[in-house]
């Protein structure tokens, strides 16, 4: 399976590479900046130089032509910046759904935020923004005529992965970015999640099991 990854620099997406370079599929990784090639590369997955802020639909549908899946895991970064909100976590995340309806590729796997429907229409705070930005891109999503998946982790850490997890509709909670990554593994190669929408914490039931049971 061809899985081309948005944000394959991040925390999360080289995870993932890692483990689908690992199960013999092919990962391909959207990197903006020459120095996360080698990076990638060292990680089985095969980079590809593309700005998310900076091409059009043309050029990113280039980029997943022929894949059998893409995942959404870029972010606009925790640096207080609440246009990259816009630019990146909606404008990137519809653009790639764009793409991947243009090139024939019908699985979308979205990791998006708990709490999307929490935020106030009217903040100008950036997490309020955030929260927004994310909501779009997954109604944009579920309105596309794509198999799409939206997962909406908790809070992210960066502890050891456990393999155990709770998915759902869910309160507030934590869970690690390893973990994250394991579950969106299992979620691109179980077609009981396509059309779902799902919290994803720590928890007790082992990950291939918590997902087959979406």
């Amino acid at each position: 399976m061809r899985v081309v990854i948005a944000g394959g620099h991040g925390q999360i997406a080289r995870q993932l590479g890692r483990i689908l370079a690992a199960a013999e599929h092919e990962p391909v990784g959207m990197v903006r900046k020459p120095e996360h090639v080698e990076d990638l590369r060292s990680d089985g997955v095969e980079p590809v130089m593309i700005d998310l802020e900076d091409t059009d639909l043309e050029q990113m549908t280039s980029v997943v032509r022929g894949a059998d899946a893409v995942v959404f895991a870029a972010g606009g970064g925790p640096d207080g910046n609440a246009a990259r909100k816009e630019t990146v976590d909606k404008g990137a995340a519809i653009m790639l759904a764009d793409a991947a309806q243009a090139a024939g590729v019908r699985r979308y796997v979205m990791v998006s935020a708990m709490g999307t429907e929490l935020a106030d229409p009217e903040s100008d705070e950036v997490f309020h923004v955030y929260l927004r930005a994310k909501q779009a891109a997954d109604d944009h999503v579920r309105a596309a005529d794509l198999d799409w998946t939206i997962v909406r982790p908790g809070r992210l850490t960066d502890d050891p992965p456990t393999g155990r997890v709770e998915l759902g509709e869910l309160q507030r909670g934590e869970v690690t970015r390893a973990d994250v990554a394991q579950v969106l593994a299992a979620v691109l190669e179980a077609d009981n999640t396509v059309g779902a929408t799902f919290d994803l914490l720590k928890g007790e039931v082992p990950v291939t099991e918590a997902v087959a049971a979406v």
